[in-house]
């Protein structure tokens, strides 16, 4: 299966590291035109740099905007007025016991995490489609369905997203664009690491650190290690192409059966 996306312009946010820079890349390699997205002009620069020595020829837009605020997200459409392909991937995460997460905190994981995507969505998904050709993909997590009780603003903001998800497809039926979500399992990144540390003794070497978060506090997955973030853009770059146009309106799991569920 030869998954083509030339002529198509990609747009994955918070792209400058982890999950995002690995769909970044794998967008390029299908062929797309892609927008690397973060909040800094340093670290765009940066990512947009290592991603045009990763894939050769790879055609990119460095965008500097937090699309978490309304001014960052205008400022990414006025630059990009037109989009085939938009990622919502940005997003953060941490512990916090459940009784100290203050109201503060609450709306901070709202703004960034679903409101974010949400304002995204409203500006792109109308000229995909009035062209007939749009996918728009939304990466959740597996917290989404399994609330960690370390960090419940986090899964909440989660599980928001697949209502989301799912409401644009409805919105979207019949148009020939798709809308889904990708619902990705404990993933190997830098500020995962960090978690990770958080949770289990920061004197242990990553290896043996990684096998004991996951037999502390991620017991069920069938993977038993953390999945790389090339895994989860492969599932991407499916879903970003024609290959994938009955597939909408779907949460797809890449969380090494992470979720105890026959049911996707």
């Amino acid at each position: 299966m030869r998954l083509s996306l030339e002529g198509r312009t990609a747009l994955v946010t918070g792209s400058t590291q982890g999950i995002g820079a690995a769909i970044a890349a794998g967008l390029a390699r299908a062929g797309a035109r892609v927008a690397v997205n973060g909040r800094t002009e340093a670290s765009v620069t940066k990512a947009a740099e290592q991603l045009r020595a990763e894939v050769e020829g790879a055609d990119v837009i460095p965008l500097a905007a937090d699309v978490a605020t309304e001014e960052g997200a205008r400022a990414v459409t006025e630059r990009l007025s037109t989009v085939d392909i938009l990622v919502n991937n940005l997003g953060i995460f941490g512990a916090t016991p459940p009784l100290e997460i203050t109201d503060e905190e609450w709306r901070r994981y709202f703004e960034v995490n679903v409101l974010a995507a949400v304002r995204l969505t409203r500006a792109y998904l109308p000229g995909m489609m009035t062209r007939g050709w749009g996918r728009i993909q939304y990466i959740a997590s597996d917290s989404a369905v399994v609330i960690p009780a370390e960090m419940i603003q986090y899964g909440v903001s989660k599980t928001a997203l697949l209502g989301v998800s799912r409401g644009f497809a409805k919105a979207a039926a019949g148009s020939g664009v798709t809308v889904n979500a990708v619902i990705a399992g404990p993933t190997h990144t830098g500020g995962v690491e960090e978690f990770v540390y958080q949770l289990v003794d920061r004197n242990l070497p990553w290896d043996e650190a990684q096998r004991e978060f996951m037999r502390r506090h991620r017991p069920q997955s069938l993977l038993q290690r953390l999945i790389e973030p090339e895994e989860i853009a492969n599932m991407v770059v499916y879903l970003s192409s024609p290959q994938a146009s009955a597939t909408t309106g779907a949460a797809v799991r890449v969380d090494g059966g992470y979720v105890d569920s026959i049911v996707p």
